[in-house]
């Protein structure tokens, strides 16, 4: 019970990190550079963790599954975060972003064949509508575009989430980390530079926020993030993403000065009961068998 609390905080510790995505962009980056954003935040954090761990892929299917889980988390899923993050406020981004866990309940049936308990669902259904409450107002900027951006880099990292609970991880979680993000970063790069090109010149606030996405919302958040998906089940790792619009509604009312009208703190209510209910529920709720990944050779 102690190791699946303290799995569950250690995991959480990584949507808490992405929450501040939405104030470090507004307050810190140049404007308007998705891909060098998701560039930055990818490459370095993979080859700072791939100098800690110096090691290949174990097997040649490791390689392409590596490639794969790369451009859905990282090579894909970044360039239209920041997308996002840039053109939406971040009330809408973190209420689309709150739909994540239906997504994952959603994949996980089709690939996993693994039901998520209706407890759980509720849940998520519920934390849907308070961050909802919490995050829109009727001066929300709606841009179709970055609506659908947002939508579908939600989708693609629940189908990271699945996958990577499908094939596991063929030794520790920092060998995923490192190569996941480094070939995403790696496959940003020609891209990046061939759209947005390098800034002339950055300054100290750019280099500040810059770092501060690649080491604690990357690196860090990552390995975090990949050894709760092996230890735990993807539906109680989904509801974790709750803890992402919480961050970004506090960091906002901290960094920026915003306020929260009285509905507002409703749904923060709503929003968190939802986070620590539907973990409850998850440790209550017999785990279904583990999906064995597939040997190596296959």
């Amino acid at each position: 019970m102690e190791s699946s609390v303290r799995d569950r905080l250690l995991t959480m510790l990584a949507p808490v990190s992405w929450g501040t995505t939405y104030v470090v962009t507004a307050a810190l980056l140049p404007p308007d550079r998705p891909l060098l954003a998701a560039l930055l935040r990818a490459l370095p954090a993979g080859l700072l963790v791939l100098l800690v761990v110096r090691r290949l892929p174990p097997a040649p299917i490791w390689w392409w599954r590596f490639l794969v889980l790369g451009i859905v988390n990282f090579a894909a899923f970044f360039p239209l975060l920041f997308f996002a993050a840039y053109r939406l406020p971040g009330g809408v981004a973190a209420t689309l972003g709150a739909v994540q866990p239906l997504m994952v309940a959603g994949l996980a049936w089709l690939v996993l064949r693994t039901r998520t308990p209706a407890r759980q669902l509720v849940a998520a259904l519920a934390g849907v509508a308070g961050v909802a409450l919490m995050t829109l107002t009727a001066q929300a900027r709606l841009d179709p575009l970055a609506v659908l951006a947002m939508v579908t880099g939600v989708g693609l990292m629940a189908l990271g989430i699945v996958l990577a609970k499908r094939w596991g991880s063929p030794e520790h979680p920092l060998v995923s980390t490192a190569w996941q993000m480094t070939l995403g970063g790696l496959l940003l790069a020609p891209l990046t530079l061939a759209v947005e090109g390098l800034p002339a010149a950055l300054t100290v606030a750019n280099a500040a926020g810059y770092t501060y996405l690649a080491t604690i919302g990357g690196a860090l958040a990552y390995v975090l993030w990949f050894r709760g998906i092996e230890r735990l089940g993807p539906a109680t790792v989904s509801l974790l993403t709750l803890s992402n619009p919480l961050t970004a509604t506090l960091a906002g009312l901290v960094v920026l000065g915003q306020t929260l009208a009285p509905a507002q703190v409703a749904g923060l209510g709503i929003a968190l009961a939802a986070l620590v209910v539907g973990q409850a529920l998850g440790r209550s709720t017999p785990r279904p068998a583990e999906h064995r990944p597939q040997p190596a050779g296959r």
